[in-house]
């Protein structure tokens, strides 16, 4: 049973994580013309560049402002499980407008409760795809470290 003093608790930390990340939604910036199939394939292209210059098996998933997958490639004898957490990243990314490791750098100030929100990976690798200002999409990696994959997406949507 969870006493009142508990749930104050509980809520109290959900409030923190909710201002920490609304504090910022008028920072972020707006949403543009998504992302094209043939912006996509550069923005892979050079993923997996970046990927293969360090010998790093990765999937990459580009998606679109509402998250909807765009293009998606793995390199050979990447773990099964990266298909699904690069999409997801992507997807994070693009949805949120911001990279996905600000849902770590949330949790390691406010706690957990963070992760009760809709869609969120608190793994570094997705990344927002920014044209003129705006999002346009968002890139995910998978398939190494978190600061590896985020390397790659970066790698990627300078790319573009």
């Amino acid at each position: 049973m969870i006493t009142s003093t508990r749930m104050q608790h509980i809520l109290g930390a959900c409030t923190l994580a909710l201002f920490a990340l609304s504090a910022t939604a008028q920072d972020r910036p707006g949403y543009g013309t998504p992302v094209t199939v043939a912006q996509a394939k550069k923005i892979a292209a050079g993923v997996v560049a970046e990927c293969q210059a360090n010998k790093w098996n990765v999937a990459v998933a580009v998606v679109d402002t509402a998250g909807i997958l765009v293009y998606f490639e793995r390199i050979d004898d990447t773990q099964t499980a990266s298909i699904k957490i690069a999409i997801m990243k992507a997807k994070a990314a693009a949805t949120y407008r911001r990279p996905t490791r600000a849902f770590l750098d949330a949790i390691n100030k406010t706690g957990p409760a963070t992760m009760t929100l809709p869609g969120v990976v608190a793994s570094p690798g997705g990344v927002p795809i920014m044209v003129g200002g705006k999002v346009i999409g968002a890139v995910g990696v998978s398939g190494v470290t978190g600061d590896q994959d985020e390397q790659c997406a970066k790698a990627g949507a300078a790319a573009m």
